[in-house]
């Protein structure tokens, strides 16, 4: 017979810790269910630990509304915790002439998300900021920051394990099933066994409708489908020239290969994009020419050979190469019909910084 629980939140990434987080302080009893040894060992640590103003997202999108909700939790969170992380400012160059139409869109297109401290920037002040960055034109992103998310995922935990939420690690959701009862469940690993939920979420990002197609009863047609993007950072080796973000003319729903600055100083360039079959994370070090072709159109300084790997990561899309970019789906009830189900898919960037507010939105789902 199944172990009734309330709540089973499946994925330990940043998004299923900070809503496991809210349904614990909300007075839920919550189950978190990880197929892996700990927590966020997929995209949530595998990313550019940027902290996003919201400047770049559709109005009316999601990505958009939840980046900046999500932008002023998440600094009063780190605040309030004392999770590192460092308010530094990103700068958005063009580095041809054809370009500065569009980042000078970026300004337009952020007011309409509510971002209203994006500026442009005179040359000048590039130069004085900067000295090292070759630029046309720029636009200045006073509330972009960065954080170490590591430390942001092990605050989340405590505040669940705190309000007697229970992570349980080795733990994959094989399959289950939609019953008049509640779901059911079934947990492999170290101890398996098959548990009677009154709510599931669906946060397994990479293989998030993977895990919703294996629930029978969820219908096919609710569910996206299911594509990877491997993004690839080198480090750069020596001290670090650069004192901010440094970001080209993004394209379609990639930034291009940008400068990110971690805690310690280590300056890291990346992503790339790369459509790949499945989640494999080996580094392809052929990549470097391209890398190092992008990053001299605003970086003309850089050196021979001062390129490292660094890691690679895994998008989690839900739209194929070649379609435009989809935005979030937080797919509720009213979304699929399934009493206490909630579907997030296709959480990639900026989900890190919008994961407190996509956890609110998911407690106001199962409340309302």
């Amino acid at each position: 017979m199944a172990e009734r629980i309330d709540c089973a939140v499946i994925g330990a990434g940043v998004v299923g810790l900070a809503v496991a987080r809210e349904l614990a302080l909300a007075g839920r009893e919550v189950l978190v269910l990880e197929a892996e040894s700990g927590i966020g060992e997929h995209t949530s640590s595998r990313n550019s630990e940027v902290i996003h103003a919201g400047i770049y997202y559709p109005k009316g999108s999601l990505k958009a509304r939840f980046c900046v909700d999500g932008k002023h939790r998440l600094y009063a969170y780190c605040r309030d915790r004392g999770v590192p992380h460092a308010q530094c400012g990103k700068i958005v160059v063009a580095s041809r002439e054809e370009e500065i139409p569009a980042v000078l869109k970026y300004i337009p297109t952020a007011a309409a998300s509510g971002v209203h401290d994006l500026r442009e920037m005179d040359l000048a002040e590039v130069r004085e900021l900067e000295p090292r960055v070759q630029a046309v034109a720029a636009v200045f992103s006073p509330s972009t920051g960065i954080i170490d998310s590591h430390a942001y995922m092990l605050a989340l935990q405590g505040d669940l394990e705190n309000a007697g939420g229970v992570p349980v690690f080795r733990s994959p959701v094989l399959g289950g099933e939609v019953t008049p009862e509640g779901i059911v469940l079934r947990v492999g690993g170290d101890e398996p066994m098959e548990i009677l939920c009154g709510t599931v979420v669906n946060s397994a990002g990479l293989t998030a409708p993977q895990t919703a197609r294996s629930i029978a009863g969820v219908p096919a047609k609710s569910i996206p489908g299911q594509f990877y993007a491997k993004a690839h950072y080198y480090t750069l080796s020596g001290k670090a020239p650069f004192k901010h973000l440094i970001y080209p003319v993004g394209h379609g729903s990639w930034l291009g290969v940008h400068v990110t600055i971690d805690l310690g100083g280590q300056v890291r360039f990346g992503p790339d994009i790369e459509w790949v079959d499945g989640i494999d994370y080996a580094f392809d070090e052929s990549r470097e020419p391209l890398f190092a072709e992008a990053i001299r159109r605003y970086y003309p300084a850089l050196a021979d050979g001062a390129l490292q790997p660094g890691y690679t990561g895994i998008r989690p899309k839900i739209s194929a190469k070649g379609e435009p970019p989809a935005d979030f789906r937080i797919d509720g009830p009213a979304d699929h019909g399934v009493r206490g189900l909630v579907n997030l898919y296709g959480i990639e960037s900026p989900g890190l910084t919008a994961s407190l507010a996509i956890a609110a939105h998911v407690r106001a789902l199962l409340e309302g």
